[in-house]
């Protein structure tokens, strides 16, 4: 279950529909230009989200640092590269939580 102050941290990340975009679009990351069936496991480069999303890199980085924050996402870093993938798991139990509360 989430907690009040984890689900406030959702709603807050979701508020911002570029940010809703962007964990749309990493539900299918093989959409990526680039992106190899092997990448799939780490995620998707946050230069390629940049790119695609058409926004600054720290605009990106933020961006994306809030929906890991909100459990939305997990970054895993690659030498000077991280990437982002969706936290399936974590959004599972989000939407048990949001059945359960509403």
């Amino acid at each position: 279950m989430f907690s009040e102050a984890e689900l406030l941290a959702v709603f807050r990340a979701l508020s911002n529909p570029t940010r809703r975009q962007l964990l749309v679009w990493l539900k299918d990351p093989m959409s990526f230009p680039g992106q190899e069936p092997e990448d799939v496991e780490i995620g998707v480069c946050v230069t390629d989200i940049q790119q695609r999303a058409g926004l600054g890199q720290s605009t990106t980085s933020q961006y994306l640092a809030m929906l890991r924050q909100a459990g939305l996402v997990v970054a895993t870093r690659r030498g000077k590269w991280t990437y982002y993938r969706r936290d399936e798991e974590n959004i599972a139990l989000l939407l048990e939580t949001l059945r359960d509360v509403f």
